[in-house]
């Protein structure tokens, strides 16, 4: 069975999760720069078999998008066109960062390793394709 990620972009890093080979459970994988996202992908998708691509989609309370989602709608056109045959669906990901933070306390996480940005984004794809996991 081929893997589904998830992608927590950002204007600096995205944060990357996947899951195991049944779809079941959902894993942080790496955090990248969003500059190098693209060639980050191509080669993951070279390693690993993956059918579907899980994008945040960020609203804000009143339901309307954040202003981070022009950005992500041309990553979404630049990797459409180099993946055409990678499926992309996308999941509400309001509070994604929040619940990360909780998770990384209640986990018993020291401090300075919860300050690491790159750590939050990465378990935020977590929470976004786990969401995406028990929704399916």
């Amino acid at each position: 069975m081929q893997k589904i990620i998830a992608l927590d972009f950002g204007l600096k890093r995205t944060g990357i999760a996947i899951t195991d080979a049944m779809q079941i459970i959902a894993s942080g994988l790496t955090t990248v720069e969003t500059s190098d996202l693209l060639s980050y992908l191509q080669q993951l998708f070279s390693q690993e078999q993956i059918e579907l691509v899980v994008v945040g989609l960020p609203k804000q309370m009143d339901n309307s998008f954040s202003e981070s989602e022009t950005h992500i709608q041309a990553f979404l056109k630049k990797f459409a066109k180099q993946f055409p045959t990678i499926s992309i669906t996308r999941i509400d990901e309001r509070f994604t960062s929040k619940m990360a933070s909780a998770a990384m306390v209640a986990s018993g996480m020291k401090k300075k390793k919860r300050q690491e940005k790159g750590m939050v984004d990465q378990i935020s794809a977590t929470i976004i394709l786990q969401t995406y996991l028990d929704a399916k």
